[in-house]
């Protein structure tokens, strides 16, 4: 049995959990053995720059912000299987980190 631990990690949240129900369905048609998703804690990236690059003027910011949420998911099954949960169908902005384990 091959253990493989999946970490998912995106900006839009419907989309990583569109990729984890693609496992999920998957594995529960292969009687794999599935846990998850965890949903581990989201990243906020914040910048606030000032408006006026001189320094001139009064002093307004712009505020940005970017999140990145993240999923873990883990699969325990045969060799032979788990490399079709390997080519499903990702979205461009998912990112998806595999690691594999006896």
């Amino acid at each position: 049995m091959t253990k493989i631990r999946i970490k998912i990690s995106g900006e839009d949240p419907k989309a990583l959990d569109s990729v984890v129900g693609q496992i999920k369905t998957l594995a529960d048609a292969l009687n794999m053995k599935f846990i998850g998703p965890v949903r581990l804690p989201r990243k906020i990236m914040s910048v606030s720059p000032r408006r006026t690059p001189c320094g001139d003027g009064t002093d307004t910011y712009e505020y940005w912000e970017k999140r990145v949420y993240r999923r873990l998911v883990d699969v325990e099954g045969d060799e032979k299987y788990i490399k079709q949960i390997l080519r499903i169908k990702v979205p461009a902005n998912v990112f998806v980190k595999i690691s594999l384990s006896s």
